[in-house]
């Protein structure tokens, strides 16, 4: 199993980025996927999930209203549309897998059985 984040990168207070996580080596629609962050210093922390049929999101409270978690099943492909980007958003950012079936089912902030390595998002 590979994920593969992309789309990380600088950029000023109230733009945007879009994040991307190619997955490969799995089922991928039997994954639940989740986007997570780490600051330097600070613990990890659960940003947005999704089901494997992608009806079913979650975000934390920190970014609801400004970040939108999507999935195209057809490429394996998970996104992370951020927008009004704060500089306390800086952070490198994670894609995971965790498998749960049926696929309307959505991963808790644990057991997630694969990561990527991670992009890199600072925001000035």
């Amino acid at each position: 199993v590979q994920l593969v984040e992309s789309g990380g990168g600088s950029v000023q207070a109230g733009g945007s980025l879009r994040l991307s996580c190619a997955a490969s080596g799995l089922t991928y629609s039997s994954y639940s996927m989740g986007w997570f962050r780490q600051a330097p210093g600070k613990e990890r922390e659960g940003v947005a999930r999704i089901s494997g049929c992608g009806g079913n999101t979650y975000y934390t409270d920190s970014v609801k209203g400004r970040f939108t978690i999507s999935r195209d099943n057809s490429v394996n492909t998970l996104y992370l549309q951020m927008n009004s980007l704060k500089p306390e958003d800086t952070a490198m950012y994670y894609c995971a897998a965790a498998y749960r079936w049926p696929c309307s089912e959505i991963a808790g902030p644990t057991g997630y059985n694969y990561w990527g390595q991670g992009t890199q998002v600072t925001v000035s």
